[in-house]
């Protein structure tokens, strides 16, 4: 980017509280200034001790399952006393500067590269999790711009960004009694990412949830009321299938220029990275479905989470075992709750089974457990097999499903249990790591247990012809088409039974239509 001619501007403060009391962490963050790709920020701060001599950037960040080190993109680090003298600093690990003397300390100031344009050797950001400077927009992830002095992860602060007057900002971040936003500390503020600049906006209220819709399109081709009207019939089936939405208020971000990198679930937000591409009929159906996805994120990891993940550790990565939980029952979610919907078919839904089998079979290594994929996921060997967790995993969470909706008669399968868990924990109560599969299986029937001995913590073959079968579906784990040179071998291969006998067919419809 050139530098920039600096315009007028608004100041948005940010704050945010800690019991009622204003934070003594002051974050200025000048976006009107975004010459080199940088980030110049400055924290006003006071009363640090000896304890705080450390501040901390990301290591990582909840939902990446991916080692980032933020630290590599801090490009000067200083720190000053009352008086503007420098104390010394010094960098003494990836993502660590030490503070010679925190008590005198009242400023910090640093810069910090966006990591899209930041070239790296390894371990590259997604650009869903990461940040972007331009001319008209700015993407903003807390994580990869500011950090923490040791110790005060919990603590609330404050954040000013000066930007270009006609910009709009899109986040979850609500506002205090001041006028101001706010979040009660690091983990908050690293789970409400930011959408500034020349976007469109759509707002509307489903069944007492307030939904919002940013949109950053590069040439206007898309906006947040084509987005808002694409997905307002999965909106009103993900209400039905999580029966209300626990969350006031939810706000999507959308970013459409020049690649597509997927998206990013937050609590009560969710992030999208799309090439731009003319909006024409059906042309929010794949963007729907990845939102259906994030969505019900709402539900897990927000509403049932592990205390691996309630104080996320930015310095470590720390992994949880239970990423079948978050990610694989999400997938699987939010594909049935299309299904069930009217938003997808029996045979739309089959034939996703039959391609995530190929792509599991295919590319992946047959003996990654979802237990060890989730426990190595930070790893560069994890990463290699992660993204199976959506293929393997589905159709693993899948088959639970089916095998609860059998022992229920149709009655409680794998969504009511979810709900359940859902009130049971909520946002506030994290459930123990190494008791949660003994916990759900008390919460449904003792085959569980050896449901998730076998297929999540083993890699045994799947039971897909017996399970599928309880619902009048025919599994084939191969087929020849043909003879000779013609011949053709089709696998894994799902076939609607016409000839289902009256069981079957109950519990098929328990399956896809029980809302």
């Amino acid at each position: 980017m050139k530098k920039l001619i600096t315009t007028t501007y608004t100041l948005i403060g940010i704050v945010l509280l800690s019991f009622g009391q204003q934070a003594n962490l002051n974050y200025s963050i000048n976006l009107n200034d975004r010459s080199n790709d940088e980030f110049k920020v400055i924290l006003t701060v006071d009363g640090l001790t000896d304890e705080n001599n450390i501040y901390q950037f990301a290591a990582t960040a909840p939902g990446t399952y991916q080692t980032m080190n933020i630290g590599r993109f801090v490009r000067s680090f200083k720190a000053y006393d009352k008086k503007g003298r420098e104390i010394a600093t010094e960098k003494v690990g990836d993502n660590q500067w030490k503070l010679s003397n925190p008590k005198k300390i009242t400023k910090l100031e640093y810069t910090i590269a966006e990591t899209w344009d930041t070239s790296l050797d390894e371990m590259p950001i997604y650009k869903m999790c990461g940040t972007s400077m331009e001319d008209d927009h700015v993407l903003f992830n807390a994580h990869c711009v500011i950090g923490y002095p040791q110790d005060m992860q919990s603590e609330a602060l404050t954040l000013n960004l000066a930007y270009p007057e006609k910009w709009q900002i899109g986040t979850a971040l609500s506002k205090n009694e001041t006028g101001a936003y706010y979040a009660k500390n690091f983990d908050h503020a690293v789970d409400s990412p930011i959408l500034l600049g020349r976007l469109s906006s759509a707002k509307a209220d489903f069944n007492g949830t307030d939904i919002e819709l940013y949109t950053y399109s590069k040439t206007d081709k898309i906006t947040s009321a084509d987005l808002l009207e694409s997905m307002s019939a999965m909106l009103e089936a993900a209400h039905k299938f999580v029966v209300n939405f626990p969350v006031d208020r939810y706000t999507f971000l959308f970013h459409f220029e020049d690649v597509s990198a997927g998206a990013w679930e937050h609590s009560y937000s969710s992030e999208y990275i799309y090439k731009e591409a003319d909006y024409i009929n059906g042309g929010g159906a794949k963007i729907t479905s990845t939102a259906a996805h994030e969505f019900f994120h709402i539900i897990t990891p927000l509403n049932i989470h592990s205390e691996v993940i309630e104080k996320f550790n930015f310095v470590t990565p720390t992994p949880s075992k239970h990423l079948w939980l978050y990610e694989a029952t999400t997938e699987w979610a939010s594909d049935m709750m299309q299904v069930r919907g009217g938003l997808m078919t029996l045979d739309d839904l089959l034939s996703q089974l039959s391609t995530k089998l190929k792509v599991d079979a295919t590319y992946f290594d047959p003996n990654y457990s979802l237990v060890k994929l989730a426990e190595t996921s930070f790893t560069a060997e994890g990463q290699k097999q992660y993204s199976n967790i959506y293929y393997r995993g589905a159709v693993v969470i899948n088959l639970l499903d089916l095998l609860l909706l059998d022992k229920s008669n149709g009655k409680r399968g794998l969504r009511e249990v979810v709900n359940e868990l859902s009130k049971k924990y909520g946002p506030d109560h994290a459930f123990p790591e190494t008791k949660f599969f003994d916990i759900f299986t008390e919460m449904t029937y003792p085959e569980v247990a050896d449901f998730f001995a076998r297929y999540i913590m083993d890699t045994q073959p799947l039971p897909l012809k017996e399970y599928y079968d309880k619902v009048g579906v025919n599994f084939i784990s191969e087929r020849t088409i043909g003879e000779g040179e013609d011949a053709e071998t089709k696998k894994f291969i799902f076939e609607i039974n016409p000839d289902a006998n009256e069981k079957q067919l109950a519990l098929r419809k328990a399956w896809t239509t029980n809302l």
